[in-house]
């Protein structure tokens, strides 16, 4: 819980520049975790990916986001990252998340590694989902089509 507890206040911290010194509770999107429809689905790995996660929208492009699941292994994981996306399809925007993950047995003992992961996200409201493509890291990680709903509970509107 520490760990959760020092990203979210990383992230915060950031957000205290002075081009974002004031909060606005409708920029703030929370998670509960993920679904990941693994690629490899005779492996065993867990789909559900229960947890907590905040994506904080910096501006139309740009997004900073951290949070804690329970990962594909049964093991805890935790992240810290950037969504860019730059371009639109429709009400769809797309891009990539770029960030640090923990957690995996396989994948540097456990510790902390960078990924690019490409992501398209749709957003409405209260609610929105972000869908990202993970690929496979040899034998280190499987790849997956993870699927992350989230909730604002304050509209833009």
């Amino acid at each position: 819980m520490k760990q959760v507890a020092g990203l979210i206040c990383a992230v915060l911290a950031g957000l205290a520049t002075p081009a974002h010194a004031d909060f606005e509770v409708n920029r703030l999107w929370v998670n509960a975790g993920f679904y990941s429809a693994h690629f490899d689905t005779d492996k065993g790995l867990r789909n559900a990916n229960p947890g907590v996660g905040f994506e904080y929208t910096l501006n139309e492009h740009w997004s900073a986001t951290a949070g804690r699941f329970i990962n594909s292994n049964d093991a805890n994981s935790s992240y810290i990252g950037a969504y860019y996306q730059p371009w639109r399809v429709g009400s769809v925007k797309l891009g990539v998340v770029a960030g640090a993950f923990n957690g995996y047995p396989k994948a540097f003992d456990g510790g902390w590694f960078p990924a690019v992961i490409p992501t398209a996200s749709l957003e409405s409201g209260r609610w929105g989902l972000n869908v990202a493509l993970v690929p496979p890291l040899k034998d280190r990680l499987y790849g997956a089509l993870s699927f992350q709903l989230k909730y604002r509970f304050q509209s833009e509107d």
